[in-house]
């Protein structure tokens, strides 16, 4: 069911989002249908870096008792690592980052999303994945970071100062 109305939307969408996932592990966690899916997000903006995000699906069988037909919960997790040669690209550096992914976890408004903030102090790449839920806010998140200390970086534009 989820795939589906999922399908859908990001048939009409997938233009205006930043990034695409790949399934890359889906794991049966009861009788009820209920999966846990496991995904692989390549950083747009960062060459060699990739983001694993798993979440929660719920079966029909799940939906049919709880009434909620449209919508799986705010959990998610993150792990993000080096996964090839760093080239940073032209990428936001203000304390809010920027969205590198997006997808429906309901029909219409509840969002999962991942942002990638560049710490320069310390010299990593944090990346932050939340729900944008309009009831309840992004209260359920989960972050990983990228230390970019000791590598061999190539900044496209520069490294900031």
């Amino acid at each position: 069911m989820r795939r589906i109305a999922l399908g859908f939307l990001v048939g009409c969408a997938a233009a205006a989002w930043p990034a695409a996932a790949q399934q890359v592990g889906e794991v049966g966690v009861d009788w009820l249908g209920n999966d846990i899916i496991v995904e692989a997000i390549k950083d747009p903006g960062v060459d060699g870096v990739t983001c694993h995000v798993s979440y929660f699906d719920r079966g029909v069988i799940d939906r049919l008792q709880k009434g909620n037909w449209f919508e799986d919960p705010s959990d998610t997790a993150i792990s993000c690592r080096q996964t090839g040669p760093i080239t940073i690209h032209d990428i936001a550096l203000g304390e809010e980052g920027e969205e590198v992914f997006k997808q429906g976890i309901s029909l219409i408004w509840k969002k999962q999303v991942v942002n990638r903030i560049y710490d320069k102090t310390n010299d990593t790449l944090i990346y932050l994945a939340h729900s944008r839920q309009v009831q309840d806010g992004s209260a359920k998140m989960s972050m990983s970071t990228v230390p970019l200390y000791g590598q061999q970086v190539v900044w496209a534009k520069g490294k900031p100062k």
